[in-house]
């Protein structure tokens, strides 16, 4: 093979390392569909998250960045989070299906909406914000023994209303986490809240407690700077 292919080849794979993370955040998902796939979940969250992150980075620090590459982004991100809540879904059976379904219609409508060049990025809570918060719900659930399905039909509702806001939500860990690093933070906290179960407690109050910090915030701040009723 000539150098010019070679080279050819390398600059195309290279080129394309962010597309990649991106596609191979999605396809394990099948493992959630096996005779065994409940097993699967909690360490299939913990990669989606992470592959999100990197296709991210890699897009950033590399400059490859492309619009097709944000589009494709926001497809796998879409397919991936919306199998975890189906999965979820199903598995807790009763209202909490019908409360999955509804976040993952939301969820799909976001991402169709985010293939809008106009859109206005960074607006609402984004769709892994809501697969975190179900990670920590059945984690917790597990550890301390109590049934989950009301506070991941709670999840689901809000989140499903916070994902469609005109409005950033400015406090979210992950949304303060810019640096390659500070990603890097993030997902390692996922690791450790999994493999450490005394500190899940505190994990999941940082990345729940900011999240309803910020909707709190963006709806006061809302009512207060609304116009007022006509009289």
């Amino acid at each position: 093979m000539s150098s010019i292919a070679l080279q050819t080849i390398y600059h195309l794979i290279y080129r394309n390392l962010a597309n990649v993370a991106s596609i191979l955040g999605v396809l394990p998902l099948y493992l959630l569909f096996g005779d065994s796939g409940a097993a699967y979940l909690i360490p299939l969250i913990i990669y989606c998250n992470v592959m999100d992150d990197l296709d991210g980075v890699l897009a950033t620090k590399l400059g490859i960045g492309s619009e097709f590459g944000a589009r494709l982004d926001n497809v796998c991100d879409s397919v991936s989070h919306s199998m975890i809540l189906m999965f979820v879904g199903m598995e807790i059976g009763g209202i909490c299906t019908f409360a999955a379904l509804i976040a993952t219609a939301v969820v799909v409508l976001r991402g169709v909406a985010r293939l809008d060049p106009n859109a206005t990025p960074g607006t609402g809570s984004p769709t892994n914000e809501l697969v975190r918060h179900v990670f920590f719900i059945l984690l917790l659930a597990e550890q301390y023994s109590f049934d989950g399905s009301p506070f991941l039909i709670i999840a689901c509702l809000l989140n499903a209303i916070t994902m469609t806001f005109p409005w950033k939500l400015p406090l979210m860990i992950r949304g303060m986490a810019k640096s390659a690093v500070a990603i890097g933070f993030v997902n390692v906290a996922l690791l450790v809240a999994w493999l450490v179960p005394s500190t899940t407690p505190l994990i999941a109050a940082a990345f729940i407690g900011t999240y309803l910090y910020s909707f709190g915030w963006v709806v006061l701040t809302q009512f207060r700077t609304s116009p007022p009723m006509p009289q």
